[in-house]
């Protein structure tokens, strides 16, 4: 469906767009970034987590600085206003313009209904990067010992692998047809009536997103970057994942990066100086070493399905997704958003904790080069929750604490932003 005129956003009369020049990102000191509401609890913790940015930049700059914000529509709030359209092509169009967003979560049906959003926003916008920092927050309830060690960056591909989405439902023509092909001519076995998916994996992709991890490591003092994949079983897509990784590393960034083999044969277990590690672990592996040492990682590069798994398993290390950040990037595009869901039965209650959303802000922050605001508001959350005002999924774990409402919460952050 084709967006009504009255899906193009307005932008602000103050204010100015993000650019490039010579691929460098230009930022003014009154950006316009645009922002989605989102489905479901969008309504409760975006207002509070505007309000709060807003607050700490002006805190950290004095007036010199301000956001811009422009409201864009996706989800059950753009179907509402333009006629059942879930996607305006105005919207895609506005977040290429602005360069720079950030929304909440949006709905996303199980099974049947019309297909992700998250997903397709990705897809359309060639977003392939799957950006999320995990580290851990004093006083925020963890199952770890030492919760304290987990601090990691993983980019996690998000065009290639399942989110390609290339599937045939068992017991139709296409699924036949392919059925065919795959037994007559390539001689493959597998049960009768099954549903058959297939997963793309390419240099190109795999290039693109563990460049975008190195860069990472290389321009934020990380010591890592590990590959992460299941190339010991699916070994031309998740092996080759892993091989272009270190073919990668040696073509483009041999002044700067060095393998863990060759630390230990050409080095003498030290690692030289200025040089990050580049290495490799199996995904299910994995897993185990991010709870028994966590410390032993940095950044993290992976394919689709892997970082699904693995950057949601991380976060419960240290809070769980309801304060887990996220972007989703390509070259120049970034789209920040909550990674959790829309919880419809907690929508309109006052009730969730904003704190997923509130750090993708943070990284928004960061990203555009305003690391002072950013840092404030990374204080002013810790202060709130080692005093012990908390929203009801951490009072019910933290005993004596005060449990209070998401704008009462984001009332107390705001407050310690002004100490």
């Amino acid at each position: 469906m084709t967006a009504p005129s009255s899906a193009v956003p307005s932008y602000p009369a103050q204010g100015t767009k993000i650019r490039y020049e010579n691929d460098r990102m230009v930022v003014p000191d009154e950006p316009l970034i645009g922002y989605v509401e989102g489905d479901g609890i969008g309504v409760d913790i975006t207002p509070v987590c505007l309000n709060i940015c807003d607050r700490a930049v002006e805190r950290a700059y004095g007036g010199r600085r301000r956001i811009r914000w422009v409201e864009l529509f996706l989800g059950e709030k753009a179907a509402s206003r333009f006629g059942g359209d879930y996607f305006p092509k105005a919207t895609l169009e506005a977040m290429q313009d602005l360069v720079v967003s950030i929304k909440g979560p949006l709905t996303t049906p199980i099974g049947g209904g019309f297909r992700s959003l998250n997903v397709s926003l990705r897809q359309e916008l060639d977003l392939f990067a799957c950006v999320r920092p995990v580290r851990y927050y004093r006083g925020v309830p963890s199952p770890l010992r030492e919760p304290e060690k987990v601090d990691v960056v993983l980019f996690r591909e998000n065009t290639e692998d399942v989110y390609a989405g290339i599937e045939y439902a068992a017991g139709t023509p296409e699924n036949e047809k392919l059925t065919r092909l795959l037994r007559d001519e390539f001689h493959a076995r597998f049960f009768d009536g099954s549903a058959l998916g297939i997963k793309p994996m390419s240099a190109f992709g795999s290039k693109r997103l563990i460049r975008k991890a190195i860069r990472y490591a290389l321009d934020h003092g990380r010591r890592s970057v590990t590959l992460v994949h299941k190339g010991n079983i699916m070994k031309y897509t998740e092996g080759a994942f892993r091989q272009w990784g270190y073919d990668l590393a040696r073509e483009e960034f041999s002044d700067s990066v060095v393998t863990e083999d060759e630390v230990q044969s050409r080095h003498g277990g030290r690692v030289p100086e200025g040089k990050i590690v580049l290495k490799d672990r199996i995904a299910d592996i994995m897993f185990q070493m991010m709870l028994l040492r966590p410390d032993e990682f940095d950044v993290i590069a992976t394919p689709n399905l892997n970082g699904d798994y693995l950057s949601d398993a991380v976060a419960a290390e240290v809070g769980g997704v309801g304060i887990a950040p996220g972007a989703n990037m390509s070259d120049r595009v970034a789209v920040f958003e909550a990674t959790h869901g829309t919880a419809p039965k907690h929508a309109g209650k006052n009730i969730v904790n904003p704190g997923s959303l509130l750090f993708s802000m943070v990284m928004l922050l960061e990203h555009i080069g305003w690391t002072e605001a950013a840092e404030a508001i990374r204080r002013a959350y810790e202060r709130t929750v080692v005093d012990g005002v908390v929203t009801y999924d951490f009072a019910r774990l933290k005993p004596g604490s005060k449990e209070v409402s998401t704008s009462a919460f984001g009332d107390a952050v705001c407050e310690r932003l002004e100490r």
